[in-house]
């Protein structure tokens, strides 16, 4: 028996030292799917603000030519967050129902620049995250006119608009160097979190809004390096990624 006691009481300072190493490990990683394809982009750049990242455990992702085959994965469902970063034409109705799916099971949307404008023919996706860029001419994607088109390299200033938000967190207005979008369409019941001045520019530049279960983000921000390399921009994604993951 005092054998026994003795083995016992030489194992409690043990323990506790177990139990202080597993309370200050680093909280589990945010298991995030970073979904591309139908619009060009520069790879390197792009990714590479995902690897600095040292909270995410990231998935690159890419449908093939236009179609939405990312939505055919078998771990779709895997993931605390989808980014979008995509611009497909055409997804089928099976398809549609995996993504629809995400909401039901509570995982996090960030939508990011060109995704705005896919689905032309998918009125509901627009619903889903919060606006749509129409283009005018389907026929000639791209097209540019007054009421709707885009511009590359124009100096924006940003405005924090929900500043007390998580996604905005420690951010102050700034200027980014970025391309801009005007005839965007934005549901009624977004919230905004950043516009800006810039007048030519559709507004605002992001909001959140929830579908079912699920957080939905989107940044209008996003087209190249200047912005990548952007730390304001990193904390925008960064933040949006952590917030929509719930972690």
């Amino acid at each position: 028996m005092k054998i026994l006691l003795s083995f016992f009481t030489s194992l409690l300072p043990l323990l506790a030292f177990t139990g202080a190493v597993a309370a200050t490990e680093p909280d589990q990683k945010i298991k995030t799917l970073v979904v591309t394809g139908g619009h060009g982009f520069e790879a390197g750049p792009f990714f590479k603000m995902f690897e600095d990242n040292p909270r995410l455990a990231f998935t690159r992702a890419a449908h093939d030519k236009n179609s939405a085959t990312v939505y055919d994965r078998d771990d779709l469902f895997d993931y605390d967050v989808i980014v979008l970063y995509d611009m497909p034409r055409v997804i089928t109705d099976t398809q549609k129902e995996k993504f629809l799916a995400l909401f039901k099971k509570g995982i996090g949307l960030v939508v990011l620049h060109h995704a705005l404008a896919a689905f032309q023919d998918w009125p509901e996706y627009a619903t889903m995250i919060g606006g749509h860029y129409d283009e005018p001419n389907p026929e000639k994607p791209g097209t540019v006119t007054e009421k709707a088109g885009y511009q590359h390299d124009v100096e924006m200033p940003i405005v924090i608009v929900a500043r007390e938000h998580p996604i905005t967190a420690g951010l102050k207005d700034f200027t980014i160097t970025d391309e801009i979008y005007w005839g965007f369409r934005v549901q009624p019941d977004v919230t905004a979190l950043i516009t800006t001045t810039q007048p030519k520019s559709g507004k605002p530049l992001g909001w959140y809004r929830t579908q079912g279960k699920s957080r939905v983000v989107y940044l209008q921000l996003g087209h190249g390096p200047s912005a990548f390399n952007d730390p304001n921009y990193r904390t925008l994604l960064a933040q949006s990624i952590a917030w929509t993951s719930k972690h």
